[in-house]
């Protein structure tokens, strides 16, 4: 018979959306942690089997690395996927092949095809000097005659030359620089005693009387200036005689046709560097620096080699660290082969994502670096906290029943991080990712993580089943062997008995009387204890009496499995059997209680005795605050210096050959930006004086190759008008100044559209090229100069566009890498607001959803300050530090929530004893695998190690001392559920579980 609760009225009442909703939560709760509970126990039944399925996979599928393959197109990994820039890049090589006019289209480091490029610099003097000048001349001559035999051997060998392989021009002669013709002028006029032609610069004159721009190709000039002064480096006026130049470019372009042409070419390249390295040991007063267009992808996929032997070693440093995070004094309970356990199931996990990967056909590239500590990370939180809930767990129960409990108290905040992880990689991974180097790591990175979680129920579960049986057996934690009783070790050495130090059950029931505790209000119930009292301490006998409170306990609330018998247990296994109106300070976990306070973990009693209180503190609370306003203040100051890394250059290894062209190149050709082309892509009225007037206007403010404005001065110095009919416009271009020999070479900027017969076709498309003055920030410069011109086009009557090979990394590139990291962390805090309707209480999500802005705001702007650009590499630190600090913060906050009836001080201490030792633990370990990457001489691993450094840094600044601090005196409250004295009493229940050499085999319940 149903019968009402006393107090209640007899009649259904509505539920309250806020209670509905907390019941809810609580149904949700109870069914995943029931769950958990049948997996632990199903894994804990058959360990074997998880053990070695995950090895074996492991073994197969890492077979796989014959099919291992790098990413050999650095331009598809470091450009933003989708841009304008390429669209305007596929209509101008439709109109002006790109591959042929690439010698005019001059770009720094993203020049296409094949190519080799030196800059020449001199110790002293100049490279226009006699003995200089003969010496470069000569290093031209060799290079020009410099034969690649392909194949190396045999038979059908054959040798190319740089003629063979150069870009022809239309007269089918290899292209050459122009200084280089410059210059045998010069030589030649030295040689005949004739007057030395000037040179000026940044556009000279030919002999032939064409104008040639040379900007980027004499570097550190000093001019002529008016009464011949001399100007410094790289100013002055168009034109400007050459006094002076420190440095000199040279560039080979190549075609390859074909497949065999291309390893010609390749091969070409590579004989190339060797040369430039052998002349430059012969003439030690000139300095060489060589690139080719492998450089980059070479020098980018060289920080992988170069990390090989640090990663190593980081897997050891971080495997002691491991080993000793999981070392007790107690030699039985203590499994340091569970650090290096919880090592081999991430190296595992890493081994089956990259055979899956190999499998599928997937390239690889040195952004992968990170992977390992995403993994790392993540394996080691979910490692420390099931070994932090296995000691929390009754050692009188079986192994099986304690696996369970562990699943069941951890696992559910584990599946929790993961889904972080795997929300905020899988956003990044999708096809609204622009950055294809940022979607194949998430990708890559979302596999391994799933992969990981999937070996920690299973690989990593089953090394604690079989741990828990060597504990079981009372057997040492590291040599495996049986610890003898006290009695036995009385007569061995005391080297042997602190090795051999253990505490058995006996000797704990021993040492530990049924009760002997306490309380300022047993005055009135001294009497209820008698028939708890009366009898003999008995090892296979346990009394466990339980309370009625109108608070639960601090350290069972959050394992409602006690009540049923195979939840966690206090170190204390004898209570009190009588109500108390307030909750017992004294639990499992408090340092008065525990009998052998020397048995406990390291990090776990410095936490428990020391580190809580500390924190806690009223006088350490103001420091605490002020120390993260500090925190917030450096982070805004980075936060608005933030500057994008466009350059590839700044991902490739240290001390190579692409960043030491790099370096001179800003040193001695920083001044003039790359040679911009400007398209006329429709038809124009090019003999209309307005749109003359527009095209000069535009060009205003540049160093410029028009042929416009060379017809119009033509026209001028003919004393013809510009402003003519159609026709004789046309007529006049074409068959006047495009036969002149300075004019002819404009003949490739101009594309004719026949109209009909007898008539003067149009000129349907032209170019003009344009070189901006820069200064030291030239890429901004010319990101900046890119947007401008683009904004002038939409409003000019003329249809233009411009392009440069170099724009494909510039065009939006802030856009396409901020953008996965605004989209992931959008999703995070969709995901914790959806989940606190059902799953998570709601501050809960609020806390953990402001904890990650925090810690994302303090890396972003920390690694601003310490030199770091936002790049590829930065954002996918950014994406991973959202898991990063999920894992670290989430247990505590969830922890803390949980609790009900106690000071938030006492919880905050709860917390931080269950949850923040094991993030500490992770984050010990963490660091210390980060130490050797910070050796690596490359800029990709300097940027990883600073951001995870940092990712590092501010999660353990909120887990250990922001959020401990903050809970103290900000929501959630810790007086929900707190009833009035005399209300809601439980009745008295005795326990009495009956214990054999099997342990527990039956518990009755008496009321």
């Amino acid at each position: 018979m149903l019968v009402s609760a006393p107090g209640l009225s007899g009649r259904w009442e509505r539920l309250e959306p806020r209670p509905r909703a907390r019941m809810l939560r609580q149904v949700l709760h109870a069914g995943l942690r029931t769950s958990f509970h049948a997996l632990g126990r199903f894994v804990a039944s058959h360990p074997v089997f998880f053990a070695s399925a995950p090895v074996l996979l492991s073994i197969l599928l890492g077979a796989s690395f014959s099919r291992y393959r790098v990413e050999e197109d650095v331009e598809s990994l470091l450009a933003p996927k989708h841009s304008l820039a390429k669209i305007e890049g596929n209509l101008v090589d439709s109109l002006f092949p790109v591959n042929r006019s690439k010698h005019a289209l001059y770009s720094d480091l993203q020049t296409p095809g094949r190519y080799g490029r030196v800059i020449v610099t001199t110790r002293k003097g100049s490279v226009l000097d006699l003995a200089h000048l003969d010496t470069i001349l000569k290093l031209h001559k060799r290079i020009y005659q410099m034969q690649v035999m392909v194949p190396a051997t045999g038979v059908n060998s054959f040798n190319y030359s740089f003629s063979y392989l150069c870009l022809p021009d239309d007269k089918n002669v290899c292209i050459i620089d122009d200084i280089i013709r410059a210059m045998e002028e010069i030589q030649s006029a030295r040689t005949s005693n004739r007057s030395v032609p000037v040179l000026r610069y940044p556009i000279t004159q030919l002999a032939d009387g064409r104008q040639a721009y040379i900007g980027h190709q004499l570097g550190g000039v000093q001019g002529w200036g008016p009464s011949g002064a001399v100007r410094g480096q790289g100013t002055g006026a168009r034109g400007e005689g050459v006094r002076s130049a420190r440095a000199l470019q040279l560039t080979y372009y190549l075609q390859a046709r074909g497949d065999l042409m291309d390893r010609v070419a390749s091969q070409w390249e590579k004989t190339f560097c060797a040369e430039l390295q052998h002349f430059a040991a012969l003439h030690p007063k000139l300095g060489l620096y060589p690139s080719t267009s492998s450089s980059l992808r070479t020098d980018f996929q060289f920080s992988s080699v170069l990390a090989r032997r640090p990663l190593l070693a980081s897997l050891g440093a971080c495997g002691v660290l491991a080993v000793l995070c999981c070392s007790m004094r107690d030699c039985v309970r203590s499994k340091p082969w569970l650090g290096l356990l919880a090592l081999l199931s991430i190296t595992l996990s890493g081994l089956t994502a990259a055979g899956i990967l190999n499998l599928t056909g997937a390239t690889y590239n040195s952004t992968y670096l990170g992977i390992p500590f995403v993994m790392l990370g993540h394996g080691l939180f979910g490692s420390f906290e099931m070994l932090s809930s296995w000691r929390r767990t009754r050692e009188d129960q079986h192994v099986k029943e304690r696996v369970a409990s562990v699943f069941e108290d951890v696992m559910l905040r584990f599946s929790g991080s993961t889904m972080l992880h795997l929300m905020t990689l899988g956003l990044a991974a999708s096809p609204l990712t622009n950055m294809e180097a940022v979607r194949l790591f998430c990708r890559t990175a979302a596999l391994a993580v799933t992969i990981s979680y999937v070996y920690m129920l299973s690989f990593y579960s089953s090394c604690l089943v079989f741990t828990g049986y060597l504990e079981t057996g009372y057997r040492h934690g590291c040599f495996c062997r049986r610890v003898p009783k006290p009695d036995r070790l009385d007569s061995k050495p005391a080297w042997y008995r602190c090795l051999m130090y253990t505490r058995y059950q006996d000797e704990a029931q021993t040492t530990n009387p049924p009760h002997v505790v306490d309380h300022a209000h047993d005055h009135a119930h001294d009497h209820a204890h008698d028939h708890a009292h009366d009898h003999t301490p008995n090892s296979n006998l346990t009394h466990t009496h339980a309370h009625t409170h109108p608070h639960p306990h601090p350290h069972t609330a959050n394992n409602p499995t006690v009540t049923h018998g195979h939840g966690h247990e206090a170190n204390s296994t004898h209570t009190h059997p009588h109500p108390h109106p307030h909750p017992h300070p004294h639990t499992h976990s408090s340092a008065s209680t525990d009998p052998n306070p020397q048995d406990s973990h390291l990090l776990l009693g410095c936490v428990r005795r020391c580190y809580g209180d500390w924190i806690t503190n009223t006088y350490v609370k103001p420091f605490v605050v002020l120390l993260y306003l500090v925190y917030i203040s450096f982070g805004l100051m980075g936060f608005l210096q933030v500057t994008q890394g466009s350059d590839p250059s700044a991902l490739v290894a240290m001390d190579t050959a692409t960043v030491l062209y790099t370096r001179a190149q800003q040193r001695y050709f920083s001044s003039y930006s790359p040679v911009i082309g400007f398209y006329i892509y429709e038809s124009a009225p090019y003999w209309n004086d307005s749109v003359q007037r527009d095209l000069l206007e535009y060009a205003k403010g540049f160093q410029r190759i028009s042929w416009l404005e060379a017809y119009l001065n033509y026209l001028s110095d003919r004393n013809q008008s510009t402003s003519q009919p159609r026709e004789n416009f046309t007529h006049t271009l074409r068959h006047s100044f495009l036969r002149e020999p300075q004019f002819a070479h404009f003949a490739d900027d101009i594309i004719f559209a026949e109209r009909g017969q007898g008539e003067e076709p149009d000129v349907a498309a032209s170019r003009i090229f344009l070189v901006a003055k820069t200064t030291e920030n030239k890429r901004e410069e010319m990101s900046v100069l890119l947007d401008t011109l683009r904004r002038l086009s939409l409003t000019s009557r003329v249809r233009f566009l411009i392009f440069n090979p170099s724009f494909v990394y510039l065009d939006r590139y802030a856009a396409a890498v901020s953008s996965p990291l605004r989209h992931s962390l959008l999703a995070v805090l969709f995901l914790l607001g959806l989940s606190s309707l059902a799953v998570v209480e709601p501050l809960v999500s609020v806390w953990l959803g402001l904890t990650l802005l925090s810690v994302q705001f303090g890396v972003l702007g920390f690694m601003t300050l310490w030199g770091v650009e936002l790049d590829c590499m930065s954002v996918l630190c950014l994406i991973s530090a959202l898991g990063h600090s999920a894992d670290c913060s989430g247990p505590l906050l969830c922890g803390f929530a949980s609790g009900r009836g106690d000071s938030r001080t006492r919880w905050v201490r709860v917390a931080l004893e269950r949850h923040g030792v094991p993030s500490l633990q992770t984050l010990i370990c963490y660091g210390a695998a980060l130490v050797p990457v910070g050796s690596v001489r490359s800029n990709l691993t300097r940027t990883l190690f600073r951001c995870l450094t940092l990712t590092a840094g501010c999660s353990a600044l909120h887990t250990l001392a922001f959020l401990p601090t903050l809970l103290t005196f900000l929501p959630p409250s810790k007086s929900r559920g707190h009833r009035p004295d005399g209300e809601g009493q439980r009745q008295e229940v005795e326990c009495v579980e009956m214990n054999d050499s099997t342990r527990v085999v039956d518990q009755i319940t008496t009321v």
